[in-house]
C-alpha cells in the first residue's frame, strides 16, 4: 500500500510515523520518501486492514493524503 503523509518530510514526524506503524500487528515494513512524504507500507492483509493503518496514523495527528 502506498500513501502520502503531509508531515513525512521532516525527521521528527517520520520517526513518529515509523514508530506508529511498527506497533501495528501485521505491518512488516514501512519506507518513507522524505522528498514528497510518500510512504510504502508492506503488511499482512490477513492481520490488519488498510483502513485501520490509515486511522491509526490520523489518530496521532498526521494527515494522510
Amino acid at each position: 500500500m502506498t500513501i502520502y503523509v503531509k508531515e513525512a518530510i521532516n525527521e521528527q514526524p517520520i520517526q513518529t510515523l515509523e514508530t506508529i506503524l511498527m506497533q501495528i500487528d501485521g505491518v512488516e515494513r514501512a519506507l518513507v520518501d522524505i522528498e514528497d512524504g510518500e510512504v510504502k507500507i508492506t503488511y499482512n492483509e490477513t492481520q490488519v486492514a488498510q483502513e485501520k493503518i490509515k486511522t491509526r496514523i490520523q489518530q496521532h495527528g498526521l494527515h494522510v493524503q
